[in-house]
């Protein structure tokens, strides 16, 4: 599977435009993640961070965290894709799903999530609602903040440990990454 391939995917099984928009926002974290961590790799690793929320108009995960992750496998599966190590990082970033991360590209996947939604609610405070006016220490001042997106996952954020980054590289990364793709996100 390509990009291409990964996007056309996308778009058979997903419409809401913020679910959109956040599937291109983790797409260019993990980019810029796998940049740092597996050069020659990002583009694998973008697609992985482009379906990781697959499932989200396919299962009813507001109810059944369980189901989330697992169904967007099953629905790879039945778009002929077999890939064992996309499948696995797919799950983790849903740990409630049962499967933990384990690997470095699930642990990248398992923070990237989270954090694409807090740097966009980041910039929606800035007077420009621009991604391009955030600051890095904006960033993690607000993270300090619990109750500043409290539904944004700190400890999902801060397994990017686990990959040898710190925390402030992951927001670098997805400011400098969301930058690139503002017009295409909105913001």
């Amino acid at each position: 599977m390509n990009r291409e391939e990964a996007y056309t995917i996308l778009h058979k099984y997903m419409k809401g435009q913020n679910y959109l928009d956040h599937s291109y926002a983790v797409e260019v974290i993990m980019r810029g993640l796998a940049k740092r961590l597996d050069p020659g790799n990002e583009e694998y690793w973008g697609m992985i961070g482009l379906l990781h929320d697959l499932d989200e108009e396919q299962c009813d995960w507001q109810n059944d965290m369980s189901v989330h992750g697992p169904t967007s496998v099953e629905i790879l599966k039945k778009e002929g894709i077999d890939d064992p190590v996309m499948f696995e990082a797919i799950k983790a970033h849903n740990p409630k799903n049962g499967k933990k991360a384990r690997t470095t590209i699930e642990y990248a996947i398992l923070a990237a999530d989270p954090m694409s939604g807090f740097v966009k609610a980041v910039a929606q405070i800035y007077p420009d609602k621009k991604v391009a006016s955030v600051k890095p220490k904006s960033v993690l001042k607000r993270f300090n903040e619990l109750r500043f997106a409290a539904g944004a996952n700190r400890d999902y954020m801060e397994c990017i440990e686990f990959t040898g980054l710190r925390l402030e590289d992951l927001i670098d990364v997805a400011l400098e990454e969301m930058t690139g793709i503002a017009d295409q996100i909105g913001l």
